[in-house]
């Protein structure tokens, strides 16, 4: 029988699993990023920079003294590595055998973005092989006739289909662009890399999802993996069984949850603090999760048309205690250290006035996060 869970009770429960509100949950510095990732399993990369990109800012939300750099060390000491997740990411080097199942459908024939072209990509290969480690501009080349231009897009989709088939990784990155090397040359000695079979593969994904989100079910644990959702609702339930899950339910839907969930659930959160979270962070990438939980409905405008945006180009969801209290859409001019508050827009019932003197701590953090030394509100 299932148990049954307040509403408060699973947000609280799902805030706790993501280590937005424990400072020190995962202690400071280098280490506590890396134990930050493989926590949830994995973080988002982009490439918006309006203020600093999704993965450091998702890191900053968690980890004491996150510094910009400690990312790229995990990734040249080969701690975390790159591939796809629901989206590019950063992922724990312990995970890497559970990212083989998509890179051999890709080498086997499924499509991601590009076709192959086996001729190219030998020669890619082979230059990387020969050269060591190279970017995408390291095979640029003149296209002759009347007026010259440099062409690389070719080469470059034949880079990212051998990253995604597994035939290479990214090293490190370069500002922000990759360097491409060979696997084998990029792996640390005696990591896994046995293909994990169908069950392994669906208990990865369901306990990394439990570990890092507290509840869910199965379409959220399967979330953008076609296909899956069935087979892991099977699984759930055999795990269930086994004693290995537990069901919950909360307001008459089914949940699945680790059986050690009521010892997080007693943990303290806090009920003030405010969190200038990223609109990539894991606590909100699942739009509908969002809103069935906390009522939330929050959708990233920057891919909208300028003329049918309501709050922005690049709002950021405004985590208030166990609540969202609404979306801050902010720029920050490097230049001049000025973090521009374009526009600030509260869910119904928040008391601004109450609200505005929580989130000054959070804005004065953020402005040193994003470099800045002072913010601009709106005339």
């Amino acid at each position: 029988m299932a148990v049954s869970l307040k509403p408060q009770q699973a947000r609280k429960l799902a805030l706790l699993a993501q280590g937005v509100h424990r400072p020190r949950q995962f202690g400071r510095g280098l280490p506590a990023t890396r134990r930050a990732i493989e926590h949830l399993g994995y973080i988002q990369i982009d490439t918006i920079a309006v203020v600093e990109r999704a993965h450091h800012h998702t890191m900053w939300s968690r980890v004491n003294n996150y510094q910009l750099s400690h990312l790229d060390r995990l990734q040249r000491d080969k701690c975390i590595f790159e591939y796809w997740s629901h989206a590019a990411a950063y992922l724990p080097m312990r995970d890497y055998r559970f990212s083989l199942p998509r890179k051999h459908a890709i080498a086997s024939g499924d499509k991601h973005w590009y076709d192959k072209d086996p001729k190219l990509a030998k020669q890619v290969l082979q230059r990387i092989e020969r050269e060591g480690p190279l970017q995408s501009r390291d095979f640029e080349h003149v296209r002759r006739g009347a007026n010259q231009w440099w062409e690389w897009k070719p080469a470059k989709r034949a880079l990212e289909q051998l990253f995604m088939e597994g035939a290479l990784m990214i090293s490190h990155r370069e500002g922000f662009q990759k360097v491409y090397d060979l696997t084998e040359r990029v792996l640390p000695p005696n990591i896994d890399t046995t293909l994990p079979s169908e069950e392994e593969h669906h208990d990865h994904l369901i306990n990394s999802y439990l570990r890092a989100h507290g509840l869910g079910n199965a379409t959220q644990m399967g979330y953008l993996l076609k296909g899956q959702r069935a087979r892991l609702q099977q699984r759930c339930i055999d795990l269930t069984e086994d004693g290995q899950l537990l069901e919950v339910e909360v307001n008459g839907e089914s949940f699945f949850v680790l059986p050690d969930f009521e010892q997080l659930l007693a943990k303290p959160l806090s009920r003030n603090r405010v969190a200038i979270l990223s609109p990539f962070d894991n606590l909100v990438i699942q739009r509908k999760r969002a809103v069935a939980l906390f009522g939330f409905d929050y959708q990233i405008e920057c891919y909208v048309p300028a003329a049918k945006r309501r709050y922005g180009y690049f709002c950021l969801p405004l985590l208030w205690g166990h609540r969202f209290a609404g979306r801050m859409d902010a720029k920050i001019d490097r230049s001049s250290g000025v973090l521009h508050v374009l526009s600030l827009h509260l869910e119904e019932g928040i008391d601004a006035r109450e609200f505005k003197a929580a989130l000054q701590p959070a804005l004065d953090e953020f402005i040193k996060f994003n470099q800045g030394d002072r913010v601009k509100f709106p005339a």
